[in-house]
Order: C-alpha cells, then structure tokens, then sequence
C-alpha cells in the first residue's frame, strides 16, 4: 500500500501531499455526512501504461482542483510495470533495469509514497480523483474506507480479507498474504490521486522481480489463486462499484 504526503510514508503506503499533519491513519472506516447528492463520473480505461495513466491524473485533479470537473473514479489495467515510491530502496528491485526491459516489465519512478510494487494484466486498478473535503477531509479515514471497500467485494466472492497490524493493504490467510494495495497521493487543493490495486487473476510470478512493498516474509496472492479459477473482472467491478457508492455515499455515473 501506498501513501504520499510530504515525504512522509507509513509502511508501504503512500502518502503524498503538501501539508504535515495527524492523518488519523487508525481511524474506523466512516461514511460522511450527506448535504447534497455527491455525483462521481465513473470512467473504465481499459490498458493504460502507468506513465500515461500518470500523466493522465495530473491533468485531472489540476481541472478537478480548479473546479470543472466532478470526482471521479478511473478504472484500469498496467501492462508488466514495477513502480517506486519516495521511500523505495533500490535493493527491493531484484533486477536491473536493462534485465526488465529485455522481459517486458516496464520501470517507473511514482512520486507515491511507500517502496515496490508491481502492477500486471490480470490486476484491477482503481485512481479516485476526488476532493477529500466533501468526504471529511481525513485522509487516513480516507484510506480505511478504500479498505473497506475491497473487504467487502473479497467477501462477496466469499474470500475473507481483513487489515494486518501495522501493515497496509488488504491482506487474507491471517495477515500472511497481501491481495491488495493501496496507495494515496493528495495535492496542495486536496485532490487525491493513485489509489488500489486488487489482484484479481495476475500473473503472480511479477512479483518475484521485487520485495513487494519492502516487506520480505510477507506473501502476495489473488482472486483466482484462493478461489481456483478466476471470477469475471466485470462480476468484480460492478461489486467493487456498489460498495464504493455506499462507503463514499456517491452516486455513480459512467462518463
């Protein structure tokens, strides 16, 4: 998982912004108060190479920031991509770059917070581009419901799943394996950006080019792994979106 705020990271999240303060990381998932119907565009990418799904938040939460645009939630796959955080050790990237690049796997430094980690096909991607302010403006709050929000859908393909102890993410088989990460970035207007990502069916092989998130006796896992074959992505995406419209109190609409 992973956070970015000024330089600042908790485990292997991000957290990203351009305040310091007391983010309230252990703070219960809560929905906030409801004054007028929120709307989030809902806007499913299909395969993005992370560089352009980058570029591409950046330009959004710059026109979500300057008001004309709504929230909105990006939905997507990565082609083989490892990424680093701020806080990544280069000992946590277990081949070089030429190495990568002669298998297909694409290298990419973020300016997430947290260490490394791999995004494949197989893998949902989920970037809301939101302002934090009509959601409470809390961002640990922020990350738990996200978490919430997997839990839910894991156990609607009934897989329990739950938070580890000192360990962000999503994690299954009592905290030994991680099947989903999250990361946050929040911009100096109180955009976030970079978000989940869920194994769905990926290649878990990826992971062995990293120590995912720095965290060596820790394994990493998927749907289709625990389940013996893979669920539907779009079974998984339309469960995902009804939790992220009743945790967030949003109203949902494809763009």
């Amino acid at each position: 998982m992973w956070i970015a705020f000024p330089q600042r990271s908790l485990c292997c999240w991000l957290l990203s912004s351009a305040h310091e303060a007391d983010y309230g990381i252990l703070a219960p998932p809560m929905k906030a108060t409801i004054t007028t119907t929120r709307i989030c565009q809902v806007i499913r990418a299909g395969q993005v190479e992370y560089q352009a799904a980058w570029d591409w938040q950046r330009q959004l939460v710059g026109e979500r920031s300057a008001g004309r645009r709504s929230d909105m939630l990006l939905l997507l796959e990565h082609p083989p991509t490892i990424t680093l955080g701020r806080a990544a050790q280069s000992e946590h990237v277990l081949f070089s770059g030429e190495q990568l690049a002669r298998r297909g796997v694409a290298l990419v430094a973020s300016d997430r917070g947290g260490d490394a980690t791999y995004h494949a096909p197989g893998q949902l991607v989920g970037y809301p581009i939101i302002k934090l302010s009509r959601y409470g403006g809390d961002v640990g709050r922020y990350v738990r419901n996200i978490e919430e929000m997997l839990i839910r859908t894991l156990a609607d393909f009934s897989i329990s799943a739950d938070r580890a102890a000192g360990l962000a993410g999503v994690w299954v088989q009592e905290g030994s394996a991680k099947i989903a990460a999250i990361g946050v970035r929040v911009s100096a207007s109180g955009v976030t950006s970079h978000g989940f990502a869920l194994n769905i069916a990926p290649d878990l092989r990826g992971f062995d080019q990293i120590v995912p998130c720095g965290i060596r006796d820790r394994s990493v896992t998927s749907m289709a792994t625990l389940l013996g074959v893979a669920p539907i992505q779009e079974d998984v995406i339309e469960r995902l979106l009804n939790h992220f419209a009743d945790i967030f109190a949003v109203e949902l609409i494809d763009a």
